[in-house]
This record gives C-alpha cells, sequence and structure tokens, in this order.
C-alpha cells in the first residue's frame, strides 16, 4: 500500500482582537511560528513502526485546511491533529474516504471522543499508537475490520524499544525546529491537561543513548538543527535528567524543552542544562500567587506549595544561563480581574526571558471538561474549535467572559510591546558574559 501521514499543526485562534494584536505582539507572533514548523513526531514513530513493504510519506495541511492533492494517490492515510483542528481534521477525512482513500485519525482529541471520531474515519486509535498501528495497516491491507483499536488491547508501548523516527520522511523542509522525544507523562496531574490525563500512562523516560541516537540522525542530514524536546516534564526525574545532560554535552547542539519549577532546586541540574546546549525552559506557573492555585493540580498540589518561591525560581535558573518562559492561564477560578495586573507585576519583578500567557480552556477528557460541563458553564458545548488557548468557551467564576476577554488584550499589549520584550532579554544578557551566551 500507499501510507501517507497527514499533520495539522501550528496555532488556531478565533478572537479577532488578538489576531489583530499578534500582528505587532512579537512574542505572540514568535510562538506561532515556531509551532507552526515543528514536524509530527506522533507520526514518524507510526511510519517507523508500519510493517515492511509499504511506501511511505509525509505529508502537511495547509494553514487554511486544505490538504495537497497529492495525498489522493494514497491507499491509507493516518491523520495527526489538536482538538482545535478536529473539525478541519474531520472535512479532510471525510473528502479523503469519498475519493476511496481509508483514513485513520489518532491522538488526544479522538482518544477522549472515540464514537464522534469514528464517523469520519475507518479507523480510530485510542490511546499511544505505536502498538496498535500495525494492526491497523494489516487491516486496511487485507479488508479486514474497520472501528476502533484501543491500545489498551496490545501490549503497553516499551519506550526502550521505540524504533527511530522516520525523520528522513520530512525530505528537505525548512523546519525551525526539530522533535525528539525523551519522556512521555508527567508525574503532576494538573486538572486542566489534556495530554497525562488523556493517556493515561506513568511517567517514563526512553534510555539517554536513544535519545542521543535520534538526535544524531537529525544533525547528520541538518548539522545547525535546534532541537525541542516533545516532552511534558523532561526534568521531573532530576538523576535521569543529569545523566541526559551529560550525554547532550559533546553533540553541541542547542536545545528547548518544558520542566516543572523545581528544577530550580538543583543547581548541579541547572550547569549540565547550559553545558549541554538547553537555551530555554518553559515552566507552567499558571498563577502569579497561591490563592488561585490551590487544588490545581491534583496530586500533591505541588503548584500551590510551590508559589512563594516562583520569582526566585526563575531567578535561580536564568542565572544558570538557561532562560525562563513562564506560563499562565488566566480565568482560573480563584481569578478576579486583579490578575492582570498581578501577572504583569510578577513578570516586572522576576523578569523572565519569556512569556506566554493563555485562556483556562477546558479540553475534553480532562477532569476540568467534566467539571465545567458538570457546572453548566461550557458556552458552547462540543465546539472543539475554540479549544485554542486564546477563546473563551466557559464561564469564569471571578469576572464574565467579556472581563477575560478585555484582561488578555490588556496584558498582552503590555508584555508583548517591543519595549518590553526588550527590557525583559536585555535584563537576562546583562548578567552574562557573551562567552556565556553563544
Amino acid at each position: 500500500m500507499k501510507i501517507g501521514f497527514l499533520a495539522l499543526s501550528g496555532i488556531r485562534a478565533h478572537d479577532k482582537k488578538l489576531l489583530e494584536l499578534g500582528l505587532t505582539l512579537p512574542g505572540f507572533v514568535e510562538r506561532s511560528r515556531i509551532i507552526a514548523s515543528l514536524p509530527s513526531l506522533g507520526l514518524l514513530y507510526l511510519a517507523a513502526c508500519t510493517p515492511c513493504g509499504h511506501e511511505l510519506l509525509y505529508f502537511e495541511a495547509e494553514s487554511s485546511g486544505a490538504e495537497p492533492e497529492e495525498i489522493y494517490a494514497c491507499d491509507l492515510v493516518a491523520i495527526s491533529t489538536f482538538t482545535a483542528q478536529i473539525f478541519e481534521a474531520y472535512a479532510i477525512a471525510d473528502r479523503l474516504r469519498q475519493s476511496g482513500v481509508k483514513v485513520a485519525i489518532g491522538g488526544l482529541h479522538v482518544s477522549a471522543l472515540p464514537d464522534e471520531a469514528i464517523q469520519h474515519a475507518d479507523y480510530v486509535v485510542v490511546g499511544e499508537g505505536e502498538a496498535a498501528w500495525p494492526a491497523v495497516v494489516e487491516a486496511a491491507a487485507g479488508g479486514g475490520r474497520t472501528g476502533i483499536f484501543q491500545a489498551s488491547d496490545y501490549p503497553p508501548v516499551a519506550l526502550d524499544h521505540l524504533p527511530m523516527p522516520r525523520y528522513d520522511l520530512l525530505g528537505s523542509r525548512p523546519y525551525n525546529r526539530y522533535t525528539v522525544q525523551a519522556t512521555r507523562g508527567c508525574p503532576w496531574r494538573c486538572e486542566f491537561c489534556a495530554s497525562t490525563v488523556m493517556l493515561r500512562m506513568p511517567y517514563r523516560h526512553r534510555p539517554v543513548e536513544h535519545v542521543v541516537r535520534d538526535i544524531r540522525a537529525i544533525t547528520a542530514r541538518h548539522p545547525s538543527a535546534f532541537i525541542e524536546f516533545a516532552d511534558d516534564n523532561t526534568f521531573a526525574d532530576k538523576s535521569w535528567g543529569k545523566e541526559l545532560c551529560r550525554a547532550l554535552i559533546p553533540l553541541k547542539i542547542k536545545w528547548f524543552t518544558e520542566t516543572d519549577i523545581s528544577a530550580s532546586d538543583d543547581p548541579e541540574l541547572l550547569d549540565l542544562m547550559r553545558q549541554a546546549g538547553c537555551r530555554q525552559v518553559l515552566v507552567g506557573l499558571e498563577s502569579p500567587s497561591a490563592g488561585a492555585l490551590g487544588g490545581l493540580e491534583q496530586r500533591a498540589d505541588m503548584k500551590a506549595r510551590r508559589a512563594s518561591s516562583y520569582a526566585e525560581a526563575v531567578r535561580k535558573i536564568q542565572a544558570s544561563g538557561v532562560t525562563v518562559n513562564t506560563c499562565f492561564i488566566l480565568g482560573l477560578d480563584g481569578h478576579t480581574p486583579a490578575i492582570f495586573e498581578e501577572v504583569l507585576r510578577f513578570v516586572e519583578e522576576a523578569n523572565p526571558f519569556d512569556v506566554q500567557v493563555t485562556l483556562l480552556t477546558p479540553f475534553p477528557g480532562t477532569p476540568l471538561y467534566d467539571r465545567l460541563s458538570a457546572e453548566g458553564r461550557i458556552l458552547e458545548p462540543r465546539a472543539w474549535n475554540l479549544c485554542t488557548l486564546f477563546d473563551v468557551n466557559y464561564r469564569p467564576l471571578g469576572m464574565t467572559p467579556q472581563e477575560l476577554r478585555d484582561g488578555i488584550y490588556w496584558l498582552s499589549e503590555r508584555l508583548y510591546s517591543q519595549d518590553a520584550t526588550a527590557r525583559r532579554r536585555k535584563e537576562f544578557f546583562s548578567q552574562f558574559s557573551p562567552k556565556m551566551c553563544s
């Protein structure tokens, strides 16, 4: 068979005012371009797990939601997407099926709502797809059963036996960053988090030598490639994280990842991260003080316990030479309109290199969605196209939906102005010698 792998990526937003602001706000625009340029690592893993004897092709949908014409020559197409783009994915799947192409869909959204997805696909994979995918390919090639394939019906995905992703399928596409996975999952259980909740698997890390192998495969083709680890919390295990960093130092690469604030507790780890080429960590602070954080992390209330030390933790990480992108979620139940000035004050005090602000978003399958739905606070049920992180689709407790929208406009104008961005970056670089920051 000829099997196509179709990625839909990039930021989606329907709020016209934010889109207008995005034309002039460098922080928003830069991050949008980076996300849009990332290849789909999940599809490259599926390609690597495809049984021999098939022709494999990698495609990307246009930002308009249109699929490339060449994809209609495939016998089977696997589609990867996020909740915000799911209607675009369904529309493409419907067009492909009408033309006689078989379609498989997987990912977080369809793992939460497989009965919805099967209306638009021949095969729906629920959960981690690598173990189930060969069965889907076999069914498609031999005219076997269609329907929902549960990952739980197959052996668990063993990260130490994952093959190398098929980076070769990307060809000469000019990506800003290339993705490598070092860990899966997160030991914490935040109410709003889609990825760790819906896959329902424990936190795991891959063998360090396999991570190095994958990076070498990328840099062999693209020597100056910037690496983005496709992880939720790379350094939750500090001992393993140090082992990873020591192995990365000889590679002389530059990279980005996500982790939690506890990375600031370990000076040795921070020093090794800098030596290994870490340029930035994205840390989800969610709110600048403990009041709105209570119960948000459902396992140990970690975020509320750490909130009083957030500013100092950011300074510790950046003092090591690694920049921090602090992430805030606006519209938590403990937030009132005062939150926008509170976030601005925190940023001016802590001076993180980058800041990301998003709106609380009830993704299907999360405890947050279930709670807000039970409380009758979802404004447009099943309006998945509004699950963008930048559109309001619920009723906040401490303000009106419009106050939340107006607040993010006000805050974004102040966080992402050229002067504010330049000041934060100047503050970081002023601490170090040019050699250290090169």
